[in-house]
């Protein structure tokens, strides 16, 4: 086609007469009409070329679609059962978890790895916390992570109602620092309302450091984890300190609010994470120190934020408000209003009547005798609020071991990516979830807010894989990762945890029976039962199956390392108890008595269960029977009594002749044996009231428990006993004695809770039960409140030497039983 135009246009230039002309003309028509021709017959041949085509490609579509849904289904299909999600509904999209009550638990204070920290329940949130320059020893240093490095005297939340109010003192050398978080849900805020905190400091006049020179430097930041910029706030006049606007509150401003002198500086930050906040603000403040000399940040940003912090310096004593106000893009006409109600004479008022509010709440939740004094009464509402204070919300995905030898380049898997609602251990040493802690939390936290505990143990039980496994350790996101040893992070598939869910579990489904609740909640606890059932029969059935043992009706903790040389006893990580004495050798031989016993409850459990909500007979009679199995008292004690000893002891591949150089050394041959160590183990099936109230071994049991020589201190009963060949003893040359010796407040709980029992059971032991019940309850109360009166903190665990706090501090997990001990409110 283009030879023929290009032809045609070099005759009509050459043309040289009219008659040339017009022939050449006529040429020039013929051409296009012929080109005209051509080009419809060529566009025919196309169009029936391309729909041939289409046939052809829609053929291959076709079978490139179901090549590709069938390697989509073998992708699937392979994928390591261990991160495929249990294939259930979620009790978390249950309607009681959903519209007012998730709006009122949106904003909390769900960071309790900092000492104060602000955050929604929702991935890639907007965070907020605080930060302060401490003095020791002539030294500056940063507080924002709750470090026991730091040694301040005391922190910890006095009151807090796991909601929308909570008082927190901290006392750092000379200096007292008092938070308080309020919440508000007010006509024209965003979803999840508004909140304020207020930051006074004060002279610690008993403590006074001169240092100090009566300045404080103050840094309150603001970021959003989903890197969205933030906007730096106007200052000439106004309160904002930044604002911007997201898809879940819409429009937000951070006001400050205070009537004291103040110097204010900032910075702006762009970065993907906030774990290594404090570094980056410390950075800048040497740089302006060096420059400058002076202690202030510079006032500049970097290209879109997603970060500010403001520095806020004043002499002592200084009063401040911070104020997050949400919705201001939708209705920015009472926004003002509203930061006005939740600063100034307005907030003190609202935080004095959440604290009447509080004291009264707990007065009717735990009914404390006039016995409690009104020290120990304080001890118990500060254990309560740090528990209900630490709770947290963490979104991330767990790092699962695989085995040696795979092809993969790391020796991990990733779970699939989850949220956590869950209370913490402790905030400074084990600021994340754990799962055979969480039940001893919930016991004391259902008695307070019973939809609050069912949201815990919903998001628990969502995490729960294929096979019926929950990973037993939950370290979700940088900012959790960044806390823990690398050693510590992997979470093993094949080892459990006690299944201590089912105590809280076992409680609800009592309050039931008695309908001691209302009728909303009654309602609430079945259908959450009756949702829960499908996953708890599968967590029931994988340790039924992973951790059973040889002989029918049996079970031992799977993992122990039986090839170690470095460990005097091979730890038990998955029992919870550690470094508690078993089997010297671990082998499949091994009987664990305290897992047969957590067992036991768990299959009562579900029985209960299956009658609350009216599960298919024959289901009901299954679990029933394997209770009745597990419980049955010969079979019991001929598999776990020890007749010489009159204790329960586990069995395995053991020899005492053991030593501790720089490695084991073993001077005799073990052989399959009751395992002669008495301590909490050998207490399982007392506390879980599987011996009967008339038989002589329950008086064996008192008799441990009461013998000062045995397991008996004035502090509490003793982890292991005195007589033990491995009592105090270091299981490494860096490990300290941590299940031998030590009193722990959870193991004591049940100790208590079964001598409360068998002390309204008749028998010839009930008033023997009640005097040991007795002491012993006074004896733990007492040491538990002379401690935190001393040092300010509740302990991981308590000397029973002395009775002063050990391990951890600041360790309001399970330590708070406490307040169910004053209580006397037993599982």
């Amino acid at each position: 086609m283009v030879n023929t135009r290009r032809n045609v246009k070099i005759r009509a230039k050459s043309t040289s007469n009219i008659d040339e002309y017009y022939s050449d003309q006529a040429a020039l028509l013929h051409a296009k009409a012929n080109l005209r021709s051509h080009r419809t017959t060529t566009a025919q041949r196309l169009l029936k070329i391309l729909y041939a085509n289409l046939k052809l490609l829609l053929f291959f579509c076709l079978i490139a679609s179901a090549i590709g849904t069938f390697f989509i289904y073998r992708i699937v299909s392979t994928m390591p059962r261990v991160i495929t999600p249990f294939n259930a509904p979620k009790l978390m999209d249950l309607p009681m978890f959903q519209g007012e009550h998730k709006e009122s638990l949106y904003w909390g204070t769900y960071r309790p790895q900092v000492y104060f920290g602000v955050r929604a329940r929702t991935p890639q949130s907007l965070v907020t916390g605080l930060m302060w320059l401490g003095v020791k020893d002539g030294r500056y240093s940063m507080r924002h992570d709750c470090q026991n490095s730091y040694e301040l005297k005391s922190y910890g939340w006095k009151h807090h109602n796991g909601r929308d109010y909570g008082h927190q003192i901290l006392a750092d050398h000379g200096m007292t620092l008092k938070t308080s978080f309020l919440k508000s849900k007010e006509e024209g805020s965003g979803y999840g309302g508004d909140w304020a905190v207020r930051l006074e400091v004060e002279r610690d006049e008993l403590n006074l450091n001169e240092e100090m020179l009566n300045l404080v430097h103050l840094f309150f930041y603001v970021a959003d984890e989903g890197g969205h910029a933030l906007t730096l706030g106007r200052r000439d006049g106004n309160s904002v300190l930044a604002e911007g606007s997201r898809t879940d509150v819409a429009g937000w401003e951070l006001h400050l609010k205070s009537e004291d002198d103040y110097e204010f500086h900032y910075s702006g930050f762009r970065t993907p994470h906030i774990h290594n906040l404090t570094e980056l603000v410390l950075s800048n403040l040497a740089v302006q120190a060096r420059m400058f000399n002076r202690l202030q940040l510079p006032d500049t940003s970097d290209d879109s934020p997603n970060i500010f912090v403001f520095q806020v310096s004043a002499r002592i004593p200084f009063k401040a408000d911070i104020v997050f106000v949400s919705g201001t893009s939708v209705d920015s006409s009472k926004s003002e209003e509203r930061v006005i109600n939740l600063a100034g004479s307005s907030m003190t008022r609202l935080l004095n009547e959440k604290h009447i509010d509080f004291d009264h709440k707990f007065g009717r939740r735990f009914h404390l005798s006039d016995e409690i004094d009104d020290v120990s009464m304080e001890v118990g509402k500060a254990s309560l609020g740090n528990l209900l204070g630490g709770i947290g919300y963490f979104y991330g995905q767990s790092r699962i071991s695989i085995p040696t030898g795979s092809n993969l380049r790391d020796n991990f898997i990733s779970y699939w990516p989850a949220e956590l609602y869950t209370a913490v251990p402790s905030r400074p040493f084990f600021p994340r979830g754990f799962l055979w802690d969480e039940g001893f939390h919930q016991l004391l936290i259902w008695r307070w807010d019973i939809r609050i505990s069912l949201d815990i143990l919903g998001h628990w039980l969502d995490l729960m894989n294929a096979d019926g496994w929950i990973p037993r350790e939950q370290i979700l996101g940088e900012e959790a990762l960044s806390k823990v040893p690398q050693e510590f992070v992997l979470q093993h598939p094949s080892t459990g945890n006690p299944p201590t869910l089912f105590l809280v579990l076992r409680d609800l489904v009592n309050v039931i029976k008695t309908n001691k609740l209302s009728a909303s909640e009654n309602r609430d606890i079945s259908e959450f039962l009756d949702r829960a059932f499908v996953r708890l029969e599968a967590w029931f059935q994988w340790f039924n199956s992973t951790q059973s043992g040889k002989e029918a009706s049996t079970f031992f903790w799977h993992g122990r390392d039986g090839t170690t040389t470095r460990e005097l006893n091979p730890k038990t990580l998955s029992s919870g108890l550690d470094d508690y004495p078993r089997a010297s050798h671990p082998n499949e031989d091994e009987r664990h008595v305290d897992l047969r016993c957590w067992m036991q409850v768990a299959a009562d459990c579900m029985y209960s269960i299956s009658e609350i909500i009216q599960k298919d007979n024959e289901v009901g009679k299954e679990y029933s029977w394997t209770a009745k199995l597990l419980s049955e008292f010969d079979l019991l004690n001929q598999m776990h009594f020890d007749d010489a000893y009159g204790a329960y002891f586990d069995y395995g591949n053991h020899t005492e002749l053991v030593r501790l150089n720089i490695q084991r050394e073993v001077l005799e041959e073990p052989v399959l044996r009751f395992v002669p160590h008495i301590g909490y183990v050998s207490l399982f099936p007392f506390m879980f009231r599987l011996i009967p109230s008339e038989s002589w071994i329950l008086e064996k049991q008192l008799n441990f428990i009461s013998n000062s020589s045995i397991l008996w201190s004035k502090f509490g009963i003793r982890s292991l006993a005195k007589t033990s060949s491995m009592y105090m003893q270091r299981n490494t040359k860096d490990d300290p004695p941590y299940w031998r010796g030590p009193i722990w407040m959870n193991m004591n709980y049940l100790i208590l809770s079964s001598l409360h029992h068998y002390s309204t059971e008749n028998g010839p032991y009930k008033e023997r039960a009640k005097t040991i019940y007795d002491d012993l309850r006074k004896n733990l109360i007492r040491n538990v409140v002379q401690n935190y009166q001393q040092t300010g903190f509740l302990w991981e665990q308590y000397d029973q030497k002395k009775g002063n706090g050990k391990g951890a501090r600041s360790f309001t997990g399970w330590s708070s039983l406490v307040v169910l001990m004053m209580a006397e409110a037993y599982t």
